[in-house]
């Protein structure tokens, strides 16, 4: 029968023996790289060093959004763009001491620059251009987190989130699209509040011929200070009318009006409150807004006389 310390050395045996199958199984060459023999432990030390550089990046990122919005006269858009640039920085010097830390010589950046042209020549070009575009528009900021944009495609939203290989932007009726950064480079792009929130906006609006334009003047102001959404307090920004043209059925006017920063963002919400009115105020006013017509002069008319029926073929006449 054995004795208690008899067992006891026989379990500290066993755990001796586990311990150094599992420190071998760690440290044991999976395979070697730049002459350097990778183990099971380098893989979980560089992991773990990339994770640490991941949660630093994401702890810098919100303390960065906690003291924008406890400062207000900080630029939103320019905290993001340290925010972005400062977390793509960190997380490439966490690659790089993970690497290390396997044993790769970052030394030679020959053979880095050589993978990585292998990979843009097998399929990466347009993560690598969109990458590249994205760098691009943090550091120009032609496009800022905030700013309320107008596609080629005549989508306008406002700009939300710029990442590594797109831009989410999200359109007045809550629907977000997701557009690669390159898209913004290679074509045009209008950006409603890029530098001045207020913008003029045109609405367009006929009314017959023989109108008094006096009157229409009158109806139409009314009308744009019942809506409201545009800049009062700056003389030389005041709601105007145009008559800008003798259309074929009209005399065209414009409302020209200097939208708020607030009603900037929603040009078509705009648009229709302010022709609402319109049409209300020349209703009350009897003014008529007309419909496409055509007016046909004929300069000769001639008229065939009825055939009778002894002028009519013989072959007629029996028949009849």
């Amino acid at each position: 029968m054995a004795t208690p310390v008899v067992e006891t050395n026989l379990v500290k045996n066993e755990t001796v023996k586990m311990g150094e199958s599992v420190v071998g199984w760690l440290t044991e060459p999976l395979f070697t790289l730049n002459g350097s023999a990778v183990t099971v432990s380098g893989l979980f030390r560089a992991l773990l060093i990339f994770l640490f550089a991941v949660v630093l990046s994401r702890l810098l990122q919100r303390l960065l959004k906690k003291f924008s919005q406890n400062q207000k006269s900080i630029n939103e858009a320019a905290v993001y763009t340290i925010g972005r640039v400062s977390h793509y920085f960190i997380l490439t010097i966490g690659f790089f001491f993970a690497a290390s830390s396997l044993g790769i010589n970052l030394s030679n950046l020959a053979i880095i620059a050589g993978a990585l042209g292998v990979g843009v020549g097998m399929g990466l070009q347009n993560i690598v251009n969109n990458f590249v575009s994205g760098l691009i528009l943090l550091f120009e900021r032609s496009l800022k987190v905030g700013d309320f944009i107008e596609l080629s495609s005549g989508v306008m939203g406002t700009v939300r989130e710029i990442s590594i290989r797109s831009t989410l932007i999200t359109t007045n009726d809550n629907v977000d699209i997701v557009i690669p950064n390159s898209e913004f480079i290679s074509s045009s792009v209008t950006n409603w509040t890029m530098k001045d929130a207020h913008c003029r906006l045109r609405i367009p609006f006929g009314v017959a011929y023989g109108t008094d334009k006096e009157l229409v003047r009158k109806a139409v102001l009314e009308a744009a200070d019942r809506v409201k959404l545009h800049i009062t307090k700056i003389p030389q920004r005041q709601p105007k009318v145009w008559l800008v043209n003798f259309g074929d059925s009209s005399l065209d006017f414009e409302l020209v009006i200097w939208l708020t920063p607030k009603s900037v963002r929603h040009p078509e919400k705009v648009n229709a409150a302010y022709l609402w009115e319109i049409e209300n105020s020349l209703s009350q006013y009897g003014i008529e807004i007309p419909f496409p017509q055509r007016d046909l002069h004929v300069r000769s008319w001639q008229v065939e006389r009825p055939i009778a029926v002894s002028e009519a073929p013989a072959e007629l006449q029996t028949k009849n």
